[in-house]
């Protein structure tokens, strides 16, 4: 299995998604700016498309930190990114609207895949607007300062303990999200992403960004085999639904074994609930490297794996963990 995935690249899907999937009951009004929930967060997912701006952003989870540099710029319907990693390991990422390629210099590696095969947190803007509103409470609860600019907070509480809460502050004007928290059952905070500097209407230039993601002279590009399919045709399918989540995307994923031509396959099934996302990963068991059923935790998102006759399930996504268990007791095999 990956490896839990980077704390900045996580934070900063959030970020720069706007939490755009997110609907709710619109009889609630946002104070200061007037409008409801529902045209709220139209604004906030609109800002994250179209706000030049770059700043620094630090997430912190369980007594540790990190931390990023932020370019975005937008150029009609192409977006562009660049995320300069300022703790642990260098590295940067670029996207250029699904194409993310992530540049690791120590190894001289670039590795690319497009933002839907990261499965982190699907496009859900076609959800059915009231999908959200079933598993979640909005309340605005007040108005603060964050990176120096004034915004509003509104909590999204959950109706039930198969997800966490949510905390978000935006800026007051543009609607961009400026710091975000993941809440647990008693209101604990799990995880924290914000911006600690921001300029707002910088001029980022598109074309500058895109010239440095281009530029992979002297790296390796890594492009996994990546196949679009559906987990009926892979032979999986879920005797029992966990409430809210719904199936989004179902992937195979090629990978080489060693040196030897052949290749292993493993199926990617992701679910969400329009916040929150769970992938299982679904591949053969090899009892050299799966010792053991085991659950593990980063902050917000943990792991769940176990044997299922000859296959090994893990199931990650920032949700509690009986909810990865319903999953992985859920999942069954096609006969």
């Amino acid at each position: 299995m990956k490896s839990v995935w980077t704390l900045c690249w996580v934070a900063w899907l959030l970020l720069s998604m706007g939490l755009s999937s997110v609907h709710a009951q619109s009889g609630t009004v946002i104070p200061s700016v007037g409008v409801g929930v529902n045209e709220w967060l139209v604004r906030i997912h609109e800002a994250s498309n179209k706000q030049s701006y770059a700043g620094v952003f630090v997430v912190s989870m369980e007594g540790r930190m990190s931390s990023a540099r932020i370019w975005h710029a937008c150029d009609g319907a192409q977006q562009v990114e660049r995320v300069e990693a300022l703790s642990g390991a260098p590295r940067s990422t670029f996207r250029r609207n699904e194409q993310v390629l992530t540049f690791f210099p120590e190894r001289r590696v670039v590795l690319s895949e497009t933002r839907e095969s990261l499965g982190l947190f699907p496009n859900l803007l076609q959800s059915h607007p009231g999908s959200i509103a079933q598993w979640y409470d909005v309340k605005p609860i007040g108005a603060e300062r964050v990176a120096g600019f004034a915004a509003d907070v509104v909590q999204l509480r959950p109706q039930d303990n198969f997800r966490f809460g949510y905390r978000v502050w935006t800026e007051r004007k543009t609607g961009l999200v400026l710091k975000l928290q993941t809440l647990d059952g008693q209101g604990r905070v799990l995880e924290q992403s914000a911006f600690s500097e921001l300029q707002l209407d910088l001029p980022v230039s598109v074309a500058k960004i895109s010239q440095m993601m281009d530029n992979t002279q002297g790296y390796r590009v890594e492009t996994p085999e990546l196949i679009k399919t559906t987990p009926e045709a892979q032979g999986w399918v879920m005797r029992s639904e966990v409430p809210g989540f719904k199936s989004m995307n179902c992937y195979k994923r090629l990978i080489a074994t060693g040196s030897e031509p052949r290749h292993d396959s493993t199926v990617q099934w992701v679910f969400s609930d329009g916040l929150a996302s769970v992938s299982l990963f679904i591949e053969n068991f090899d009892p050299r490297r799966h010792l053991q059923a085991e659950l593990q935790a980063l902050g917000s998102t943990y792991a769940m794996s176990r044997r299922l006759n000859q296959w090994w399930v893990t199931a990650v996504g920032e949700v509690p963990p009986q909810t990865l268990a319903a999953f992985v007791q859920g999942l069954a095999r096609l006969k």
